[in-house]
């Protein structure tokens, strides 16, 4: 079935979610956390999908994923393929095309660094996914911060993803107060289309890549709401999630 030699069936490939009702807008789904990420975002709370091991979770196989798509495709209707960073994945193809074969929804979670991977994948008819939702993690100027010195993928993605119909597409950002305060909130609503759904997020310390961040108390509700509300302003979809 598949002819990359770096792909095998049985070899661990992320984490897989079983059911979840919050993945995948409007839909029952599975989701599947690859492992590996280009980026090392500070506030990360994959960090074992990033820095560990196999080891350090419970890890399954490309065939682990299908055989259990196909266990569930009359439960389920949608397959959210997350990470880490899936385009950097050799697994990516074959999962939405063994996806789309059953019926399947896919959904791709993306930082947004691979602006020709999603082209690619959005003008194959058998691998184009059918909702996609990007990270902006902040605004340009502060992306070096995680790792990206390359931000003009990071706008290419973001404008590939806005020719979308808008239910097919998300913008997401979670507030973390060292890199998303009220500047960097109308820098990155200046990057995003006026109809976009955007997704805002409270931070939650705890288990972060960098431990350091475990110390950094998140937003107020009060500060919370400002910072939504300024994103509302510009951005009338913009939401709390």
């Amino acid at each position: 079935m598949l002819n990359n030699n770096e792909v095998q069936g049985t070899v661990p490939i992320g984490a897989l979610v079983k059911t979840s009702l919050v993945d995948f807008p409007k839909k029952v789904s599975s989701a599947l956390f690859l492992y590996g990420c280009n980026l090392r975002c500070p506030y990360c709370y994959n960090k074992d999908l990033v820095t560990g091991s196999f080891a350090d979770f419970d890890a399954v196989s490309f065939d682990d994923v299908i055989s259990h798509l196909q266990k569930r495709k009359n439960v389920i209707s949608g397959f959210v393929i997350s990470g880490g960073e899936p385009c950097i994945s050799p697994y990516l193809k074959p999962l939405i095309a063994q996806a789309h074969e059953l019926g399947y929804a896919v959904k791709l979670d993306t930082n947004g660094t691979f602006p020709d991977k999603l082209s690619g994948l959005l003008s194959d008819k058998s691998l184009c996914p059918d909702f996609i939702a990007i990270d902006v993690k902040t605004s340009l100027d502060k992306y070096q911060l995680l790792g990206c010195n390359a931000v003009e993928n990071i706008e290419k993605s973001i404008k590939i993803i806005s020719e979308l119909p808008t239910e097919r597409r998300e913008f997401r950002t979670v507030l973390v107060p060292p890199l998303v305060d009220m500047d960097n909130i109308k820098k990155i609503a200046a990057l995003l289309p006026e109809d976009a759904s955007w997704q805002l997020a409270n931070f939650k310390p705890g288990n972060c890549l960098d431990e350091s961040y475990n110390k950094i108390i998140p937003y107020t509700q009060s500060q919370t709401e400002k910072l939504v509300n300024s994103a509302k302003t510009i951005i009338k979809g913009a939401n709390l999630r």
